[in-house]
């Protein structure tokens, strides 16, 4: 699932593109909003919250989107041909004179008032890489179940939005702990540290197209994608194992070394 870096460059480009200008075309291809014609209004902005997509448009629509593990919108300059993939995946499609915006497997799409955002995303945590970030409030929703998991508390976007399988684990490593660290026992020095480290994480990928969490160049992450490869730091071969998000498994890397702690007693293979 992309994770909030990733929903803020489609974002940007988004906005690039469409921001300012009216639109020629609109097809939303979901049931309840195929009759929705959105031509000869302006997008005002489009604005990424957690892994959410708000595209606000003249009159006080916004058109919500959510990439989960295989949407993605894609832009083409005005006659390029669409290359996102087989035309019965297309979910919504926006065009000015200039640039066309193609939502393909979008599997949230719909258009709600903007006074009705909070609909969609007001159950969201502190945004990592938006303007209403509050490292304060992002460490107390995380503390609110002292016995959590810290993997499964970090993807749960109620507490704060942006993060996803791969900050969670790059995270974990970089505060020396398991993911399966219960969220109390966390250190005090390293719960101080977290908020501060997850949005630095964030905001130094928001700009990169390869994601980058060591600083070094052909060694991007210490230890996700990394299973039975030596860590970074001590050549422990990394460990792989499931760990639920409230929803389901997911692949959970970490280093037996550096991050001592609680751990499945049978790693995935």
């Amino acid at each position: 699932m992309p994770e909030g870096d990733t929903v803020w460059q489609a974002a940007r480009r988004l906005h690039d593109a469409l921001a300012g200008q009216v639109l020629i075309r609109s097809d939303l291809r979901v049931p309840r909003f195929a009759t929705a014609d959105l031509t000869g209004r302006t997008v005002l902005d489009v604005t990424p919250r957690g892994k959410h997509l708000l595209t606000r448009v003249e009159g006080g629509l916004t058109l919500h989107s959510h990439l989960r593990m295989d949407g993605s919108w894609r832009v083409y300059p005005h006659g390029q041909r669409w290359n996102g993939g087989p035309a019965h995946q297309i979910r919504a499609i926006l065009g000015n004179a200039d640039r066309t915006a193609v939502g393909y497997r979008l599997p949230v799409l719909e258009l709600m008032r903007t006074t009705d955002e909070d609909r969609a995303v007001g159950h969201l945590g502190p945004d990592l890489l938006g303007p209403d970030w509050d490292p304060r409030l992002a460490l107390a929703n995380l503390l609110k179940d002292p016995a959590r998991p810290l993997g499964e508390a970090l993807l749960d976007q109620r507490n704060l939005a942006g993060i996803g399988n791969i900050f969670k684990s790059e995270l974990c490593f970089l505060l020396g702990v398991t993911p399966w660290l219960p969220v109390g026992e966390l250190p005090a020095d390293r719960s101080a540290k977290l908020p501060v480290l997850a949005r630095k994480l964030l905001e130094s990928n928001r700009e990169r197209p390869v994601r980058n969490t060591t600083g070094r160049r052909g060694q991007d992450l210490f230890v996700y994608g990394r299973a039975r490869r030596p860590c970074l730091r001590c050549r422990t071969p990394v460990r792989l194992a499931d760990q639920g998000d409230g929803s389901r498994e997911r692949p959970t890397y970490w280093c037996p070394t550096c991050q001592p702690g609680p751990a499945p007693f049978t790693p995935r293979r």
